[in-house]
């Protein structure tokens, strides 16, 4: 049997959600900004409005409000968006269980076995496409198609409040003229290697020689011609077997060892970064974070500390990680390795609900900037936005 998954992407999400709580704006040009105040201000999400003035994200305030003097800037509402997120899966899962988050505005659903009861798979996204401009009051964008990488495609295709059907009568037409990066998992770095070899589009890795990609990319070449040729087969995940994970947890070992403050921050940071990627994408917040290290004697260490607040900072997780370093590690020992792991986990809306009472405005807006970094580098690439306090680490 054919199968028929759906990609949905709410439109414009973070801002979608805000101008909820503010009616009067929905036709006027908004962005969800950080404190221009402080080392926040930047763009963190726009409507189509103020994107048509050429308004994007991650640029700093100053620069959005130059091209569009009548910007509005609005703060982040993170409790709101962890509330519309749940919502709009409720109303998937009226649909298949068969329902995988990716990240905190996309889900992939296998509405496969759904078909005799709601339609086609086309009828399926409409219904959804309807139940959630209707309900939520925000709009989301749907890619059908029979495999999850077309689905994906499709969501992009057309924005906002749209359907998108890819099948396998129409793929090549539809696809294999868009440029390699609108590819899934095509960053900065493989969009590069590529057109040096010649490669601009997703045509043109389907019609490649598989021994060049192997040769260029290794393994992930052969998965990219996979997904260019529609033969995509990973399943779209049960929502029950998308559970919570007990830890998340990191390490390097690189050709040098470290035997400084500066390098042995440096690397700690870089580490915290893909953990925390990794907690926003759930989204989920941890407690305790606990540091490994392993010296040049090969003697291996594991201290734990509990956090006061739940967090998916990369900044809060490496200053933990270091901060249980000093208290209980030697600069005059260098060391062969290090890692990260954290556990204690709870979902986004539990970790924000733990610190009610604080002041966390400061923190929301930071976790809406990671996020951000986060999705500019799945489109780009690792090395397309990277910490200052980064830059000259060697590996």
């Amino acid at each position: 049997m054919e199968r028929v998954i759906l990609h949905c992407d709410l439109n414009n999400f973070f801002a979608s959600v805000s101008l909820l709580s503010h009616p009067t704006l929905v036709n006027e040009p908004i962005a969800v900004c950080g404190d221009k105040e402080k080392r926040h201000g930047i763009v963190l999400a726009k409507n189509d409005i103020a994107k048509k003035y050429g308004v994007k994200t991650a640029e700093p305030i100053w620069q959005a409000i130059k091209k569009c003097p009548d910007l509005i800037c609005l703060p982040p509402d993170y409790k709101e968006y962890i509330k519309y997120s749940r919502l709009a899966k409720n109303i998937y899962l009226k649909y298949t269980d068969m329902v995988e988050p990716f990240g905190i505005d996309e889900c992939w659903l296998d509405v496969t076995g759904s078909r005799l009861l709601f339609g086609d798979g086309e009828t399926i996204a409409n219904r959804i496409r309807n139940e959630i401009k209707n309900t939520l009051g925000i709009t989301v964008s749907v890619g059908v198609s029979f495999n999850k990488i077309f689905a994906k495609l499709g969501s992009d295709m057309k924005k906002p409040d749209a359907v998108t059907v890819i099948s396998r009568d129409n793929f090549k037409e539809k696809i294999w003229h868009l440029n390699i990066e609108d590819l899934l998992f095509v960053g900065k770095s493989t969009k590069e290697k590529l057109n040096g070899a010649g490669i601009f589009s997703i045509g043109d890795v389907a019609e490649c020689d598989e021994k060049i990609l192997r040769r260029m990319l290794g393994k992930h070449g052969e998965e990219l011609k996979k997904y260019a040729l529609g033969l995509d087969e990973s399943p779209v995940a049960d929502i029950k077997d998308v559970s919570l994970p007990k830890s998340i947890s990191k390490s390097m070992t690189c050709s040098r060892d470290f035997d400084t403050e500066k390098s042995i921050s440096q690397m700690l940071i870089y580490i915290a970064e893909d953990i925390s990627r990794q907690l926003v994408s759930y989204p989920f917040y941890a407690k305790t974070v606990t540091l490994h290290v392993r010296d040049s004697e090969l003697k291996t260490r594991e201290i734990s500390k509990t956090l006061k607040t739940p967090t998916c900072l990369a900044t809060e997780i490496s200053a933990a990680a270091m901060e249980i370093f000093r208290e209980n590690c030697s600069f005059l020992t260098s060391y062969r390795s290090l890692g990260i792991r954290v556990s204690n986990l709870s979902d986004g809306y539990t970790g924000i609900q733990t610190d009610i009472f604080g002041d966390n405005k400061d923190k929301i807006q930071e976790e809406i900037i990671e996020k951000k970094i986060y999705d500019i580098r799945d489109k780009y690439g690792k090395e397309a936005i990277r910490r200052g306090s980064v830059l000259d680490l060697k590996f």
